[in-house]
């Protein structure tokens, strides 16, 4: 997984609260066993305006030139700003997925759904909480600078712009916070110990040789 230590881009400003995980990547895209290639079909029903099937060529297909994503104000964004409860629904991990493979690291709101808020960590990607006051305030900036850089540096556990403007403190768990600056999803953190258990499979064996018996 890669390292979060610090990122900074530009802020697109998805204004809708309670945006589930089929709104963020649609059921019919689960089909593939895959864990790539979801970031074109990303909000799939809101980018575009006709159905999307899995291993569709997207470039072929008319946008909504109304949805957000599809500004060219916002072309390249990699902070997505959101209303609360985003992420809620079902636990699809695809949804994580399709907004790191769209570009994506961080995401701020005001709340998460819960399971979609571990996954980003799981994924390499910084789920953001502040209050509402503090997100509507960023949601302010954005639309009166027409495109907002933010510079978020986790190590101070800070979000800030260029101009002053935004300038917030923002907690995360310690672990996760841990876990995002050293780049360690869960394989990463078994993999620490992987002399530990190496060991104990040489000895686990030696004391029951019978297991190395094939058939």
């Amino acid at each position: 997984m890669e390292k979060f230590i610090r990122h900074q881009g530009l802020v697109a400003p998805l204004d809708r609260a309670n945006v589930d995980t089929d709104a963020i990547i649609p059921k019919q895209f689960l089909k593939s066993i895959k864990r790539s290639g979801f970031g074109q079909n990303l909000f799939d029903e809101w980018r575009y305006l006709d159905h999307g099937e899995p291993g569709e060529d997207c470039s072929t297909r008319p946008l909504n030139p109304d949805f957000v994503l599809n500004l060219p104000q916002y072309s390249g964004a990699s902070i997505l700003l959101a209303r609360k409860n985003f992420g809620c629904g079902s636990s699809r991990e695809h949804a994580p997925w399709a907004l790191l493979q769209y570009g994506f690291r961080v995401i701020v709101a005001p709340s998460f759904g819960d399971i979609f808020f571990e996954n980003c960590f799981k994924n390499g990607m910084l789920p953001i909480v502040l209050d509402e006051a503090q997100v509507e305030h960023a949601f302010g900036c954005v639309a009166a600078a027409g495109g907002l850089q933010l510079e978020i540096d986790l190590e101070r556990q800070n979000m800030r712009s260029a101009d002053g403007r935004v300038d917030v403190d923002f907690d995360v768990d310690a672990f996760r916070k841990y876990c995002l600056l050293n780049g360690f999803d869960d394989i990463g953190l078994t993999l620490r110990k992987q002399d530990t258990i190496a060991q104990f499979q040489q000895m686990h064996l030696a004391a029951h040789p019978w297991l190395l018996k094939t058939f």
